[in-house]
């Protein structure tokens, strides 16, 4: 299993500001985040054997909306040691959609 307690990640290519901190306690796994258009977001989940994060997500848009859904991170090791991981996501409500993104980890 990897150890993901206090490492930082930010979508690729996104608001240089909007960094995630994860926690972890066992196979449990969370993390806050704010940034760009999100005033504020959480996703909580468990960690699979070989790595992977099964989250659930919540977050509050500076629009007022509140969009959630589920995601799989699928870690990827980089040749310096940091994570990528890869999202593949679904949106529920009046917004569904689907797709993948990708996170970076960030020192």
């Amino acid at each position: 299993m990897i150890d993901y307690d206090g490492r930082k990640f930010r979508k690729a290519g996104g608001d240089a500001d909007a960094i995630a901190v994860y926690r972890q306690e066992g196979d449990v796994v969370w993390a806050e985040f704010a940034g760009g258009e999100v005033r504020r977001g959480s996703i909580t989940g468990a960690q699979r054997e070989n790595g992977a994060l099964h989250l659930g997500y919540i977050m509050v848009l500076a629009t007022g909306e509140v969009i959630c859904g589920h995601t799989v991170n699928t870690p990827e090791v980089a040749e310096d040691g940091r994570l990528r991981l890869r999202e593949v996501w679904e949106r529920y409500g009046p917004h569904a959609a689907t797709g993948v993104s990708y996170l970076d980890e960030v020192s």
